[in-house]
């Protein structure tokens, strides 16, 4: 079964910053619609700038930030073996 995309899946569970390391201006509620103005082809100066991020520190929060939840999902701790020594490899 295929995992639905992050641009389909308006409520997809996310790990980025709720605030900018350096203003502190918070910018983890403009994510999803970061997504969606993305998806529907709007520049992502543009779409920074229509979700009101002028700073370049809250620019390059969202810019820079890498979507690992997707990644994290497939790796299962339970599946993890033990070697010879007892220690997980």
């Amino acid at each position: 079964m295929e995992r639905p995309s992050v641009f389909r899946d308006r409520h997809q569970k996310m790990i980025i910053p709720v605030r900018c390391f350096s203003c502190g201006k918070v910018v983890g509620d403009k994510w999803n619609a970061y997504l969606e103005l993305l998806a529907n082809d709007v520049a992502e100066g543009d779409a920074l700038d229509q979700l009101q991020l002028k700073r370049y520190c809250c620019r390059r929060m969202v810019l820079t930030h890498v979507d690992l939840i997707e990644k994290l999902l497939h790796y299962n701790p339970n599946e993890r073996v033990k070697d010879k020594g007892g220690r997980f490899s």
